[in-house]
């Protein structure tokens, strides 16, 4: 019992601000890696970077893929030498109150897409950090959203 209202109260503990930013460079780093992986082609070293668990979600409302679906529909994507570019312009991370879980949303640029919003979650697992969600998002301005909704309409209504 005494063990673990001592392990509640470490866990209780604010980290240092050295401490947050360690974390959030490691997350950080992690994000980095994912889109350099990508853009080198290497299959196994992107995908390396996602829990087993992890889920995709795309630009499109039917692209929610669970990793395994998400490895085989990008497969020859990676065979290419290239997946996919984005260049991160903008990241906020935060973490829950014991630091094992971050969020995060960062804005990106793509040449194809141009601006685009990647968000998701990672996990602490021991000392890694893996994804366990990504959505990739296309920000639509605020002016475009009801002439953009109504094509999006009559798209399915075809």
């Amino acid at each position: 019992m005494k063990r673990s209202l001592l392990l509640l109260a470490v866990l209780a503990i604010p980290l240092t601000d050295a401490q947050a930013q360690s974390a959030e460079d490691d997350v950080s780093a992690v994000l980095d890696a994912l889109h350099l992986k990508a853009s080198e082609g290497d299959f196994e070293g992107y995908f390396g970077l996602y829990a087993d668990n992890a889920v995709f979600l795309g630009t499109d409302a039917s692209e929610r893929w669970p990793l395994d679906i998400f490895k085989d529909y990008t497969k020859g994507r990676f065979a290419t030498g290239t997946a996919w570019t984005y260049h991160s312009l903008e990241r906020h991370i935060d973490f829950s109150p014991n630091e094992d879980v971050a969020w995060f949303d960062e804005l990106l640029d793509n040449e194809n897409l141009g601006l685009t919003r990647g968000t998701g979650v990672l996990i602490k697992s021991g000392d890694k950090w893996l994804i366990t969600q990504y959505h990739l998002t296309i920000p639509v301005p605020n002016e475009l959203a009801r002439p953009f909704v109504a094509l999006i309409m009559e798209h399915e209504n075809h």
